[in-house]
């Protein structure tokens, strides 16, 4: 016997507009990376597409528009916190916009290596955004052939960029500034520092915001001990710092780095924060659940990842100029590990 069912229709715009209770034109920005729709609105209406399995036909879309529907990210790295979160906010931007994304690891900062791994994406098709926040990735976003569509997202720059710069970035100076003054109104006569490398030049932004911290408390500027990005760098820099009775508070590049040097401090003897008060960057997702709990700087990776694609895509469709611009506002979160010196405890 023959039985003939009801196939079930694809969802429509109209109809992730009413899960989602917004209009069918906040779906349409939120489906074309448009920087405008309040997160808290994205999210749900990211979430009606996944619960309905909306997806636009990327494959007509293509060939009526006669473009490629797809970006390619070229990374130094995918595991560390700040560059998975970033390459997050990308996917999903893109996801809802009917872009594929690919992901081309930059395995040497070598010159011609990098220009190889340029030109791989390049013939692609599409468009490119470069995290270049070491140096492979801002070799990388030199090497971009004039013509491609690109967007860096990098350090804080020295000075607001030009405006024809298709950068993004999050605010780490003023980030490290507040953290820094955080820890000096506790009562700690300064605050030393355990710095991330720079992707563009001698002193990082980080370090910019910690020492202008100091010179606007009118307080000593210790000497910055040169880390790495994981654990194991902040290790080594805790036992260096530890050895020093009068070291009371520690700021850290990124909460890897802490994480090290909490170890440290503990194996040394040096109680955190009865002794020492320590405080890291990125509020990675460990940071609370660490013994005792991180106070450390939030900052959206994801939100910049969303932003970076925002940006290609309105050049990519020509619906936007580009305009390079910091992403939100960074956020002190104060938890177990900072407390006032021992003097005044």
């Amino acid at each position: 016997m023959h039985v003939t069912g009801h196939t079930r229709r694809p969802a429509s715009i109209r109809d992730v507009a009413t899960a989602a209770g917004v209009s069918y034109q906040t779906v349409s920005r939120v489906i074309n990376g448009h920087p405008s729709v309040k997160p808290d609105t994205r999210d749900r209406v990211l979430a009606a597409i996944d619960e309905l399995g909306f997806r636009r036909n990327a494959t007509a879309l293509a060939l009526a528009s006669g473009r490629s529907r797809a970006v390619t990210v070229l990374t130094a790295n995918t595991t560390h916190y700040g560059y998975a979160s970033i390459l997050r906010g990308v996917e999903e931007a893109a996801r809802a916009a009917s872009y594929a994304v690919g992901i081309g690891v930059l395995e040497s900062a070598d010159e011609a290596a990098v220009a190889g791994q340029v030109q791989r994406a390049a013939d692609t098709g599409g468009g490119l955004i470069v995290i270049a926040y070491d140096p492979a990735g801002v070799r990388a976003l030199g090497a971009v052939p004039a013509g491609l569509p690109v967007v860096g997202v990098v350090e804080t720059p020295a000075s607001p960029p030009g405006g024809d710069l298709p950068w993004v970035w999050t605010d780490d100076r003023e980030a490290a500034h507040e953290a820094t003054r955080h820890l000096l109104s506790l009562g700690h006569e300064t605050v030393h520092y355990v710095a991330i490398p720079s992707s563009t030049r001698r002193t990082s932004a980080r370090t910019a915001g910690w020492r202008q911290a100091l010179r606007d408390a009118g307080v000593s500027e210790p000497r910055p001990v040169q880390g790495g990005w994981g654990p194991e760098d902040g290790h080594a820099a805790g036992l260096e710092l530890a050895r020093d009775p009068a070291v009371t508070a520690i700021l850290c590049g990124n909460d890897d780095l802490a994480l090290g040097v909490l170890r440290a401090l503990h194996e040394c003897g040096r109680a955190v924060p009865g002794e020492v008060s320590v405080a890291g960057f990125d509020d990675a997702p460990h940071s609370a659940y660490l013994t005792p709990s991180l106070t450390t700087v939030r900052l959206d990776f994801t939100g910049l990842g969303r932003a970076a694609f925002a940006l290609l895509h309105g050049v990519l469709e020509k619906a936007a100029q580009i305009a390079p611009r910091p992403v939100s506002a960074p956020e002190l979160v104060v938890r177990e590990s900072s407390g006032p010196p021992p003097a005044t405890v």
